[in-house]
């Protein structure tokens, strides 16, 4: 059992980064619009709440600055999508390539530095006798609390509200939803802005929970797998938490398979979340042959007011 509650735990840590870009990714794609720039802009927020932790030496500022980064970045490729009506696979890909090389550029001079401080735990004495649920949830960090309330006020939001049947009515089929009086474009604005601020917020959590020290290209592949997670939740915050853990625990495999004595190239064992995320989409491509498959009807397609299709 303590091993057990010790790889549970281990999984949610290293799939709370996941979540939290997932989650973001789930909003904007509601929306009918592409989110593909993930890694870049996991790797934006990691630097960024890298540079101004060590300068400034507060936890706040940090999250504030890759909160207003990523919004910069959410205009940019809303302006792109939205209004420019540009391709946006190539927009979100464009994002990745420009975060990967300026976060790396940014980056040099903090490279494997220490970080000041670290991200305080929220400790609940009630939950602490508890057997099982006590050490996972008695003491974890905020960004866990912060994925856990994400989820829920995600899910009320989408399938409880009436904002959110706009939202979803705006991804189905944004010429109705503004026939209906549906402000389209800025609800599509307002959803790529603060999807990207949580998908920055999981780069921050990556960096200053998961793995305390900047080094280039430190995601190593997560932005996409949270890209993939979106397809395997099918769009739907609960199960995407599900996912994200279970992606966590393959991730934490490869140690735990080292710590047996086992012989195995590490390559090898760092291989197995992405060979698991070919397989999984695989295998759920063949299983929806000719199904509903939960995307958006709308997602990737330019809204033009008038357009006849």
């Amino acid at each position: 059992m303590e091993l057990m509650t010790q790889i549970i735990a281990a999984a949610m840590a290293s799939g709370t980064p996941l979540l939290i870009a997932a989650l973001g990714g789930i909003l904007i794609e509601r929306s009918g619009i592409t989110q593909l720039g993930a890694e870049g802009l996991m790797l934006m927020g990691a630097v960024t709440s890298c540079i101004v932790f060590i300068q400034t030496g507060s936890l706040t500022l940090a999250l504030l600055a890759v909160l207003a980064v990523s919004a910069v970045l959410g205009l940019v490729h809303g302006v792109l999508c939205v209004t420019l009506r540009a391709n946006q696979v190539v927009s979100g890909l464009a994002m990745t390539l420009f975060g990967t090389g300026l976060s790396a550029y940014l980056g040099k001079p903090v490279s494997g530095q220490p970080l000041p401080g670290a991200v305080p735990k929220l400790d609940l004495p009630s939950l602490q006798g508890i057997p099982v649920i006590g050490p996972l949830f008695g003491h974890l960090d905020l960004f866990t609390y912060l994925s856990f309330a994400l989820v829920l006020a995600l899910h009320l939001f989408i399938h409880r509200t009436s904002w959110g049947l706009s939202l979803r009515a705006v991804g189905d089929n944004p010429a109705t939803a503004d026939v209906m009086g549906i402000p389209v474009l800025g609800l599509r604005y307002a959803c790529i802005v603060i999807g990207t601020m949580m998908i920055g917020l999981a780069g921050a959590d990556l960096l200053l929970v998961y793995t305390p020290a900047w080094n280039e290209g430190m995601t190593a592949g997560r932005g996409w797998i949270a890209v993939a997670l979106i397809i395997f939740a099918r769009w739907n915050p609960v199960r995407a938490l599900v996912c994200a853990y279970f992606f966590g625990a393959l991730d934490t495999l490869g140690l735990r398979i080292q710590l047996t004595g086992i012989e195995i190239p590490s390559y090898f064992l760092k291989m197995i979340p992405y060979l698991v995320t070919v397989a999984v989409l695989m295998f759920l491509g063949w299983r929806s042959r000719g199904k509903p498959s939960g995307a958006p009807e709308a997602l990737g397609l330019p809204y033009i007011r008038e357009q006849r299709f």
